[in-house]
């Protein structure tokens, strides 16, 4: 059983809801209160002190990462205990996976353009936490490797981590081969810079043909600003326009 022990009413009701939302058993009491019989975990806020001496795991929260304390506490008590590793299948929607050990305890996928904000939250206050990123989509990828900070990144080969897909299970490849890349060693990056090549340059003309109001292609020099992340295809066809 999971204890919650805060006057924080606002981490209360938010931690309460998430565990409520796993239909996990739990209780609540005051910090200054007896730990009841049978607790396996205490979640408190990282102010407040726990004056019942406990050889129980503490874990400590704050209303924004009630989900990741929660998620946390039940990897611990199932047995997975580990570091955080975030997974990435990147594209133009990345899969995003997060496990702590061998458990995957929450799932993404998010515009590109929202992905690093998604891992940076994901990763506050894990000071182990690595992020792996699969080297297919290699443009998007790199885009996420230069953006991602205060985490150490591996670059892992991502052949074959995307599982065969059974009936009904459309649109969860992404989601799949993320868990698999979380899970291959990878080679540390620190940075990745990638000239991208006349297809794929061609790709994104081709794009912003579709985007644009007047069925105009931008040119190749303002292609190669949004293959390396420095324009949206929306911000170079503007540019292209006041030329």
């Amino acid at each position: 059983m999971i204890v919650v022990a805060t006057r924080d009413f606002e981490l209360y009701h938010d931690v309460v809801k998430e565990l409520r939302a796993r239909e996990v058993g739990f209780t609540t009491i005051e910090p200054t209160d007896d730990i009841p019989e049978g607790a396996t975990a205490l979640i408190t806020a990282r102010e407040e002190h726990i004056e019942a001496g406990t050889d129980l795991p503490i874990f400590t929260a704050t209303p924004t990462t009630a989900r990741q304390t929660v998620e946390r506490v039940l990897a611990m008590l199932r047995g997975g205990e580990g570091r955080t590793i975030i997974g990435i299948d990147p594209g133009e929607r990345p899969g995003i996976a997060v496990l702590h050990g061998e458990m995957v305890v929450a799932a993404f996928q998010v515009p590109l353009e929202e992905a690093v904000e998604v891992i940076q939250s994901e990763v506050a206050d894990e000071p182990d936490a690595i992020v792996r990123i699969g080297d297919g989509a290699r443009l998007k990828g790199a885009q996420l490797i230069n953006e991602l900070e205060g985490v150490p990144i591996e670059l892992v080969d991502e052949t074959g981590t995307t599982p065969y897909l059974g009936q009904g299970a459309r649109g969860l490849g992404d989601l799949l081969a993320a868990v698999n890349i979380a899970r291959i060693d990878g080679e540390p990056v620190v940075d990745r810079q990638i000239e991208p090549t006349e297809g794929e340059l061609a790709i994104i003309q081709h794009r912003s043909r579709e985007v644009s109001e007047v069925n105009r292609a931008i040119d190749e020099a303002l292609a190669a600003r949004v293959a390396r992340g420095e324009l949206t295809i929306e911000e170079a066809l503007s540019r292209h326009k006041q030329r």
